[in-house]
């Protein structure tokens, strides 16, 4: 696949909206029942004193970084949250959701409001009882964009940075991806000392990697198609064909995305509630888009991350956390075994469109709650299934069973058959982009 290089980047734009339902009068998309309980978030329990607690993001801080204002996004969380009967106070009893703006002109965008409804609205439901730290940069510029990603980063409380935005690779990326990283003394959930974990989505136009979502240090959404019952019985998932996937042209070992999935076909979109007009439309939507799975899966490391300090563990970074997911069993996970994003296909284990496949939250939570990454772990390339491995040079070692060839030296995580880590061994080019109506 060929594509343009730049030599910078400094704007992300959105994709234009491509709606499935412009409008009506009440939800007609997934309701935050039908995901929590097909992703067995309202599974997620811990215990605490000798009581068991459902975990529901009380003392976290999960911060949403996008660009340009939501004029609306206040009166909009609150009808969402009545419509769902969910409540808008977070475990202190204050309003949920707290909006900065990285300065007094930031300008409204209507189409920044529709993205800033989707990643709030779906994060509180997701952890309502957590804090929802809204910063929206000046502009969707990188320089912009990284402004605000440091501000929230060195909030105290926050745990999770959702981003749910991207474009094509560029020579200079490398460069900010330090803005992923956890500041020196952060104190994170619940005032213990901990990391914060970077989430971003990997993109909507399928085959192909974009940045941020190939940077090391975030944690990559990729998207699936997700069928329920009207009670949210999980049925049954397909990658997406736009899912974002690829390897990167810059970053270093030639990192790859996705990492995980979650739902984003418009198809099988998410309920969203938005009074900011676009185009004329005002009120629910039905939404997709991988951008929906930045929100969740900052929501689902935050309930891990309240679990973690009831046991006196801090928070997770993104390295952790991506070393606990890679390590986690293959039962944590709804591997998605068909379906592709026009190039690569979805398999058994690791692949470049749904990464290790959408969660089986309350299995991974508990995993990640307890989970500390050891001294000797690093990552591997490539990917083993069955003891065969696919790369080009160096080798692997898989912790299931086989080994086999890759890209790069170090241990790999073992599922089922065999072992795989991060997996690079052949460039990609491509672009991707964001959320889809």
């Amino acid at each position: 696949m060929k594509r343009k290089r730049p030599t910078h980047q400094s704007q992300f734009d959105l994709q234009p909206l491509e709606a499935r339902q412009l409008l009506s009068a009440s939800p007609s998309g997934l309701s935050p029942t039908q995901i929590t309980h097909a992703y067995g978030y309202d599974k997620i329990t811990y215990t605490s004193a000798g009581q068991t607690i459902k975990a529901d993001g009380s003392g976290q801080t999960i911060a949403i970084v996008d660009a340009y204002d939501a004029p609306t996004i206040v009166n909009d969380l609150k009808a969402f949250d009545k419509a769902f009967g969910l409540s808008d106070t977070n475990s202190a009893g204050q309003f949920a959701l707290t909006k900065y703006k990285m300065n007094s002109r930031v300008k409204a965008d209507a189409g920044w409001a529709q993205e800033i409804s989707l990643d709030v609205e779906w994060a509180h439901a997701l952890a309502p009882k957590a804090t929802i730290l809204l910063v929206e940069a000046a502009s969707a510029s990188v320089s912009d964009l990284m402004a605000a990603v440091d501000y929230a980063r060195k909030q105290a409380g926050v745990v999770a940075v959702s981003m749910s935005w991207g474009g094509s690779e560029f020579s200079g990326e490398t460069s900010y991806d330090k803005y992923f990283t956890t500041p020196s003394g952060h104190i994170g959930g619940s005032g213990i000392a901990g990391g914060v974990a970077f989430v971003t989505a990997s993109g909507d136009s399928g085959a192909g990697a974009e940045w941020p979502a190939v940077s090391p240090n975030v944690i990559a959404v990729g998207g699936t198609t997700l069928k329920v019952d009207s009670a949210g019985n999980y049925l049954n998932e397909t990658a997406w064909s736009l899912s974002g996937g690829g390897y990167s042209l810059y970053e270093t070992n030639q990192t790859s995305s996705p990492d995980v999935a979650f739902n984003a076909d418009p198809n099988t979109g998410f309920s969203v509630y938005d009074s900011t007009a676009s185009s004329g439309v005002v009120g629910w939507q039905t939404v997709g888009g991988t951008s929906a799975g930045a929100p969740a899966w900052a929501a689902l490391l935050a309930l891990a991350d309240q679990a973690r300090e009831a046991g006196g563990l801090g928070s997770l970074d993104s390295q952790t956390a991506l070393k606990g997911i890679y390590a986690a069993p293959s039962s944590n996970f709804h591997d998605i075994v068909t379906g592709n994003n026009g190039y690569y296909s979805a398999g058994a284990g690791y692949d470049l469109v749904t990464g290790r496949g959408s969660p089986v939250a309350d299995l991974l939570a508990a995993d990640l709650a307890t989970y500390t990454p050891s001294s000797t772990t690093t990552t591997t390339s490539g990917t083993t299934s069955g003891g065969s491995s696919s790369g080009s040079t160096g080798t692997g070692t898989g912790t299931g069973t086989g080994t086999g060839t890759g890209t790069g030296t170090g241990t790999g995580t073992g599922n089922g058959g065999g072992g795989y880590g991060y997996g690079w061994p052949f460039p990609g080019g491509g672009f991707g982009r964001h959320r889809r109506f």
